[in-house]
């Protein structure tokens, strides 16, 4: 059985960091890309970045771009995300999945419980 678990989300002022993880187990996911997605209240769930088990290759939303950083450890079958200047607006809950390409949710197969992230301003 597939698991993913978040952790890592929190309460932090705007400018501040958060590092997300995301730890998989139940199969082998080198074929896999690892996506981070979040949702605000009110909101649609939306990509955030993604990353290839397999050679590294990332690709960031622009709202995130030089403030995020998606990486990778093959080892520990974890997965991060390094938030840095964060926003009032990045506020939401931040979920990772496990699936084979692209930005939409309905390609990704596997999905965690989701993490917490509020910016305070």
């Amino acid at each position: 059985q597939v698991q993913l678990v978040e952790s890592g989300g929190g309460l932090v002022q705007a400018g501040g960091s958060l590092r997300l993880s995301c730890a998989a187990s139940g199969r082998t996911f080198s074929s896999y890309i690892m996506g981070w997605f979040r949702q605000a209240p009110g909101k649609e769930r939306e990509f955030v970045a993604h990353i290839s088990w397999s050679d590294g290759t990332s690709l960031y939303r622009d709202s995130v771009k030089g403030r995020f950083t998606v990486s990778r450890d093959n080892a520990k079958n974890t997965v991060y995300l390094q938030m840095n200047s964060l926003k009032p607006e990045d506020t939401a809950v931040y979920y990772c999945a496990a699936g084979r390409t692209g930005r939409g949710t309905a390609n990704y197969d596997h999905w965690g419980q989701g993490t917490q992230v509020t910016v305070s301003s």
